[in-house]
């Protein structure tokens, strides 16, 4: 994976050094995300990825030859940064009034939507976000990429496995597709 900038906002680091820290540091921080978040690949490069943004955005100030210890603190914050939004409560979906308006809706599909929205919450928060994005609020995966300021890879790969882990935590409460 190749480092480029995305924006004009980054620092003075040139991209020379910036990709020779990457290459330096992204296994050894894999590795350590991959602990500290039990094996959650996606999740892991997410932070790596984080991180090496910081560190970019970070870069007249950061010394490559000593970078190590900044970023490793950097991946650990940001772990315990997303372990915290996980575990903190989760903000309440109000249901759409045009769900509950009809007496004739079918209380099954407000119950599926209520699961559904909780199961939404339980996702990572780039997972929630790009969801959000694509189906609720019906963007290309092109916009999407270009609102979050993330590659276009990013976009679908966060969709799929989010799609996967929604399929999954509604399977297992008895929620199927049409």
């Amino acid at each position: 994976m190749r480092i480029r900038r995305v924006s004009t906002h980054g620092g003075s680091l040139s991209e020379a050094d910036l990709e020779a820290l990457y290459e330096r540091y992204r296994r050894p921080l894999l590795g350590y995300v991959l602990w500290s978040v039990s094996g959650d690949h996606q999740y892991a490069e997410d932070v790596v990825q984080e991180t090496m943004l910081r560190a970019w955005r970070t870069s007249p100030a950061l010394d490559p030859d000593g970078a190590g210890p900044w970023l490793f603190t950097v991946a650990r914050n940001l772990v315990i940064s997303g372990h915290r939004r996980r575990t903190a409560r989760p903000a309440e979906v109000p249901i759409a009034d045009r769900e509950l308006a009809s007496a004739d809706d079918d209380i099954d599909r407000v119950l599926e939507a209520w699961q559904v929205a909780e199961v939404l919450r339980g996702l990572s928060r780039n997972h929630r976000q790009v969801i959000i994005e694509l189906f609720y609020r019906r963007r290309t995966v092109a916009e999407v990429a270009d609102r979050l300021g993330i590659p276009i890879g990013t976009v679908k790969s966060r969709s799929f496995y989010a799609l996967q882990a929604l399929r999954v935590a509604l399977e297992e409460r008895g929620v199927t597709g049409t």
